[in-house]
């Protein structure tokens, strides 16, 4: 079966693709942005794509079109597509439908933390010789893959509350029917498509129904929007992680690297991972919990962590010049920042200086969705910088008057990187934080650094 995905250098997408081709599907693709890192591993694995989106590459006469969410109506593919009626679905359904329905499922969803619990709990189903298959929206350490498919009966999913395709404005999620789902915390987000927060817990308990009543949902032991979600009916076993008398975590280092994994009162075994931040130990303790599931004890799910590699721009170092270490990350909401930012400072401790660089790149956040939540995320840095593009559309400044570390909005890209420089007081940590590639500011720092007298 010939399949032509459109929109295939997303992550999403090309991870879709990756599958297909495994799997023993012909697959080509096109894109409007057709670049490394995702057209390379596309092309090794033998899958030609097409720059753009005209109509011609119809001609190809696929089978069926998989249509990703980046694709809108008055494209020339797509209105072809509909007016010769070829065969069409979205990424999530056609996963679903060709490949899923056959599998056990794992699924991660929530605000934060989607990418690094799926590798999370990817890496302990392969410590504990599970095999499994997965998609991860990032490129997992451990694998150096976004995607694979394997003979396993367990596939390993990140579960994107965004919506399917033009033509399905649900959540992605709702196509993977898991039979175990982890549901890390729900904020509002996504302004661009949901109205309220209402509107995404609505998108969760979409998932929920489809939780099988042997299957498990996975939750935190405080989160009054998903205690929310649950409240709207919830027919599987509910594991709540985080509470004294469950799953739960005494720390040993105060960065969250190393701490005690209890059950109820229960010691279980120490957990040594390099990771930073409480988010993080959450993170484990509920990829341990989802992992327990499907029958791995455990003390072996914990041991799995001590050889875990966080995500690409998960806190990724990108290089160190004379003391000053640059970080990449991938936070874009407040809270997210604001619990990476906490991470970095029980890491580093008070003596080193945090200089926070945010770009505002998100839907929501250059629209200055959540823009008043801004001022406390930088508490736990020295020094900030947002960097504001043209379509940044509220007025940063306004947003940033309550926050107590001394900041600066900035327009000009290069002002922004030589500003940054002058600021730096060794020992320093840099850490840049967009959803985006931030114009390469890592290197450019880097760079402007090694040529910086202190």
């Amino acid at each position: 079966m010939h399949i032509h995905i459109l929109g295939i250098c997303g992550t999403f997408m090309g991870g879709i693709a990756m599958i297909a081709r495994q799997a023993g599907f012909k697959v080509t693709g096109s894109d409007q942005n057709v670049y490394p890192p995702m057209s390379d591993e596309l092309q090794q694995a033998d899958i030609e794509i097409y720059q753009g989106y005209d109509e011609k590459q119809l001609d190809l006469a696929p089978d069926l079109v998989v249509v990703g969410n980046v694709m809108k109506r008055g494209m020339p593919v797509i209105e072809r597509l509909l007016n010769d009626k070829i065969p069409y679905v979205s990424g999530p359904q056609w996963l679903y439908e060709h490949y899923l329905k056959n599998k056990r499922v794992l699924c991660v969803a929530g605000t934060h933390g989607k990418t690094t619990t799926t590798s999370m709990l990817t890496h302990i189903l392969e410590c504990n010789g599970k095999n499994p298959g997965f998609l991860v929206g990032g490129i997992p350490e451990n694998f150096g893959i976004s995607a694979r498919s394997t003979e396993s009966e367990f596939f390993v999913i990140e579960g994107d509350e965004y919506d399917c395709a033009f033509f399905d404005k649900r959540a992605k999620f709702v196509h993977y029917h898991p039979e175990v789902a982890i549901l890390n915390n729900l904020e509002y987000d996504h302004a661009d498509i949901y109205e309220d927060l209402h509107s995404i817990q609505k998108q969760f308990h979409h998932l929920v129904r489809t939780i099988p009543s042997k299957g498990a949902v996975i939750v935190p032991s405080e989160s009054q929007s998903l205690d929310e979600v649950l409240k709207m009916g919830l027919w599987s076993k509910e594991v709540r992680v985080g509470a004294r008398e469950g799953l739960h975590a005494k720390l040993l280092k105060l960065d969250g690297s190393l701490f005690e994994l209890y059950m109820g009162d229960k010691f279980i075994c120490e957990v040594s991972a390099k990771i930073t931040g409480l988010y993080n130990v959450q993170n484990i303790l509920m990829a341990i919990a989802a992992a327990h599931e499907i029958g791995i004890d455990y003390e072996s799910a914990a041991h799995a962590m001590a050889s875990f590699k966080l995500p690409k721009r998960r806190m990724e170092l990108k290089g160190e010049v004379k003391g000053v270490k640059v970080f990449d990350d991938f936070a874009h909401h407040p809270t997210a920042i604001k619990v990476t930012l906490e991470g970095v400072r029980a890491h580093v401790g008070t003596d080193t200086q945090i200089i926070a660089v945010f770009e505002p790149r998100s839907n929501s956040m250059k629209a200055g969705v959540n823009g008043d939540l801004l001022p406390k995320s930088f508490d736990s840095a020295d020094y900030v910088f947002v960097y504001k593009s043209p379509q940044v559309s509220f007025e940063v400044e306004k947003d940033l008057v309550g926050c107590k570390v001394p900041w600066e909005v900035i327009s000009n890209f290069d002002n922004l990187v030589a500003t940054i420089v002058t600021k730096v007081k060794k020992p320093c940590a840099i850490v840049c934080m967009s959803n985006g590639s931030f114009n390469g500011i890592h290197a450019k720092i880097l760079k402007k650094l090694q040529i910086t007298t202190f």
